[in-house]
């Protein structure tokens, strides 16, 4: 199954990154590739919500529900898809106390099954999976550095 990962370094202290990472709700207001995010049920420290993402690129929406675990003393959320568009979609969050801050890793692993689908098309979703996963955390130090 493919893995992408991805790490930044955020200069906020790592409780105050991870509680921003916890208010999904609030990703499409400075995630471009996340079009919406509802919760469904909210029993932290686990969570069950619906997303819908864009993929400009195939000019289409993908859509999943993923249940999250938050380990509050960790810093730590693991997550898995319960449902929806991907075959496979599995990861976690680490939110690491450093000098200079916060270091956010996030791996997600996924598998993307398209009938027919070519070698080139699964490589360009690997590297828009890898950028999404980029852009998010960009996205992520941008709000948070903001205050």
């Amino acid at each position: 199954m493919p893995t992408v990962e991805s790490e930044i370094i955020i200069e906020r202290p790592a409780a105050e990154v991870y509680a921003l990472a916890q208010d999904i709700e609030r990703f499409p207001e400075f995630m471009a590739d996340v079009q919406s995010v509802e919760i469904l049920e909210d029993d932290l420290p686990r969570r069950v919500s619906r997303w819908i993402g864009v993929i400009k690129e195939f000019n289409r929406t993908i859509e999943w529900t993923e249940e999250d675990y938050w380990d509050d003393d960790a810093h730590l959320c693991t997550f898995a898809q319960l449902e929806g568009d991907f075959s496979e979609y599995r990861g976690r969050w680490e939110f690491s106390e450093v000098p200079e801050g916060t270091r956010v890793h996030i791996e997600v692993e996924y598998e993307y099954n398209i009938p027919l689908i070519g070698a080139l098309i699964k490589n360009l979703l690997r590297k828009k999976m890898q950028q999404n996963i980029d852009a998010m955390l960009a996205a992520l130090k941008q709000k948070a550095e903001q205050g």
